[in-house]
């Protein structure tokens, strides 16, 4: 499997309301620093080099990357390196950023915003984009509570023009159906991957069920998270990896790829070897076979 060679659009191609993206995207969120995402004593990223592999990936094919202004590090912000990197934007690409957290200076987080902060944060958005209008906005929370204050002023946001589509990110199925209830969703992203809970094996088969999509995050580091993929892996994934000549994070990539049409991928490197295998993962076709080893590894470990 020679990866240099492979684009994006080997991945397929899905709809994010009326922009069409191919399923292999990009994460920003490795952009900005060495090491462990967000650890405050990383080292920032070379600037040079982080703008060379997001020209690269649009290259590739990536016509849909993931950012938040809270990707930054002591000297890097990812929404500026994208906007050094890719502005005048190709008209095909979408750019996805998420709105809720946010971080002071030092790198600290804040709670969660009020309506009026939210309005703050998608207008710095738009600032560190250079863009009049944001493609798509995902209202990223944490806990159960009820999101429809928040998700409205996203909402009112959209009818004025400043976003063009909403989706929303770690939420539970009844967030889901709040939301749809005051504006149409074009995804949600949550953390999946194989051994994921079965709530998140639900919620996939309802977003596509709705035609939405279901964006992964983590979908290489599991339980790793912002530290990156695991060094170890299991005994099965290491030998489907054998066999097709690949890394295991390409196999569990592509095994997320393989649960539906409508689940998108948004690996995340600083690395153009690593952005290359993550896009040519969105090639690798795994055997019935295999998907049953892994759907068993998958259900033992969820």
């Amino acid at each position: 499997m020679t990866s240099q060679t492979i684009t994006a659009a080997a991945s397929g191609t899905w709809k994010l309301g009326d922009r069409t993206v191919n399923r292999v995207g990009f994460g920003a969120m490795r952009l900005t620093q060495h090491g462990e995402a967000f650890a405050p004593d990383a080292v920032p990223s070379d600037r040079d080099q982080a703008i060379r592999v997001l020209r690269h990936a649009v290259e590739l094919g990536v016509n849909h990357i993931d950012t938040a202004a809270f990707y930054f590090s002591r000297l890097r912000s990812a929404n500026e390196l994208i906007n050094r990197a890719l502005a005048p934007y190709p008209d095909d690409l979408v750019i996805t950023t998420k709105v809720g957290p946010s971080r002071d200076p030092s790198g600290q987080w804040l709670p969660h915003a009020d309506p009026e902060q939210l309005r703050g944060q998608v207008e710095e958005n738009l600032r560190q984009l250079g863009r009049d209008h944001l493609d798509v906005v995902n209202l990223r929370i944490v806990g159960t509570d009820s999101i429809a204050e928040r998700f409205g002023t996203l909402a009112e946001l959209r009818d004025a023009g400043l976003i063009r589509h909403l989706g929303l990110s770690n939420v539970r199925p009844h967030h889901f159906a709040e939301a749809q209830a005051i504006a149409p969703v074009v995804c949600v992203q949550n953390m999946y991957g194989i051994g994921a809970s079965p709530e998140q094996e639900e919620f996939l088969r309802i977003c596509g069920e709705q035609g939405v999509a279901f964006v992964p995050f983590y979908a290489i580091a599991g339980s790793g998270r912002t530290a990156g993929a695991p060094t170890g892996d299991s005994s099965a994934v290491r030998a489907i990896a054998r066999t097709h000549g690949v890394s295991t994070a390409q196999v569990r990539l592509a095994w997320t790829l393989h649960r539906g049409p409508h689940v998108l991928a948004i690996p995340g490197t600083g690395d153009r070897d690593h952005l290359a295998q993550n896009v040519a993962a969105g090639s690798l076709r795994l055997s019935e076979n295999e998907l049953g080893v892994l759907a068993s590894l998958h259900h033992e470990t969820a």
